[in-house]
């Protein structure tokens, strides 16, 4: 066989605000790959890159190296990575067989070598999956995977939800929040949901939410005077609508803090005016890395989630870019929250 296009996306820049398609990722189809001739060193596997995700914290590896943080940042002038779903073309790997479906951090280019050092590390290891009949594959880099993993396992964890109490969930049109949404539903909670687009508004009400707004063009704190105070809070935003949260707690709530994407692209803070309610209303605030508290929930996971999704009890939006060349595009659109949906590129088919 001739060589065929093995196209990428390099990661160019560290960005001083939004990441830029073009100057902070650029997309190089100059790169060529044989699939007849191609070595593999032991334990490695060569993956077709079929689908990719794009979710906020990738803004977050897009930093300095010398800043730490729980996900390595990005190398300068290498494809960048995200969690995606791929299938084997060739193994010297003893467990990974060719034609078998993976998930993994994959680097953003159509054929990926995975070496035995990175199969071997937790964070960027492999996952052979078999997806059930009826939930399409891209879910399961969404609400049948890492976000929707996100949702479950946290919502789970740190919760302690009573029927009758009242949950505020941010970015409740996004992957994780509209799955908190329907797990709240399912717990008995009123649940109010916020997102930044109309079209978003409707896809939280047919999610179940009881109270939902546009932030952008109504008063959080008006809402949450109305219709609170709130004993669950999932944020996934930060900033002030933390704050607002605060003000609105019920003695005792829970802080879930998924996400903090107001933050994430501008070194503008926010004054906090209402913390002292940590202390005046004792409220536990529990940060969390979803991969860490993945272990206990996956069983349930498997058994309360994937059925769901499967016969359309538990609804999802995705939002699908189609090329690996409208990745950078694609991240920036996350960033600024345009996306109608769980955002993924389309890299090819199976």
């Amino acid at each position: 066989m001739a060589p065929i296009r093995n196209a990428k996306v390099i990661y160019k820049e560290i960005p001083q605000g939004y990441p830029e398609p073009g100057k902070t990722t650029v997309y190089d189809a100059s790169g060529t790959i044989d699939l007849d001739t191609v070595q593999l060193a032991p334990n490695s596997v060569l993956i077709k890159v079929l689908v990719l995700s794009i979710d906020p914290y990738i803004r977050g590896r897009m930093r300095d190296p010398k800043i730490p943080s729980y996900a390595p940042a990005y190398p300068l002038n290498e494809p960048i990575n995200t969690d995606g779903i791929g299938k084997i073309v060739k193994s010297t790997h003893p467990d990974l067989k060719p034609g078998d479906i993976v998930r993994s951090k994959l680097k953003h280019e159509e054929y990926t070598i995975k070496t035995a050092e990175e199969l071997a590390n937790p964070f960027a290891g492999v996952e052979v999956i078999k997806p059930h009949p009826k939930v399409p594959l891209s879910l399961y880099v969404g609400v049948a995977g890492m976000p929707g993993k996100t949702a479950h396992n946290a919502w789970r964890t740190f919760a302690k939800a009573k029927k009758g109490e009242t949950a505020f969930v941010t970015s409740g049109g996004g992957p994780v929040g509209s799955m908190v949404i329907q797990l709240a539903k399912q717990d008995g909670l009123k649940v109010i949901a916020s997102a930044g687009s109309d079209e978003k508004v409707a896809f939280m009400k047919e999610c179940g939410a009881d109270v939902v707004f546009n932030y952008k063009t109504t008063s959080t704190k008006e809402v949450l005077d109305k219709e609170g105070p709130i004993n669950v809070y999932w944020d996934n935003v930060g900033g002030e609508t933390l704050d607002l949260a605060l003000g609105a707690a019920a003695n005792f709530a829970r802080f879930i803090e998924c996400g903090m994407i107001s933050g994430y692209n501008s070194k503008e803070g926010v004054v906090f005016k209402n913390m002292v309610n940590i202390v005046a209303k004792r409220l536990t605030l529990n940060g969390f890395i979803q991969w860490e508290i993945e272990a206990p929930w996956k069983e349930d996971f498997e058994k309360t989630v994937i059925p769901r999704l499967a016969d359309g009890t538990f609804k999802y939006k995705e939002d699908v870019s189609h090329g690996l060349e409208n990745s950078g595009q694609a991240i920036l659109d996350v960033q600024k929250g345009v996306n109608k949906g769980k955002k993924i590129v389309l890299v090819a088919e199976e």
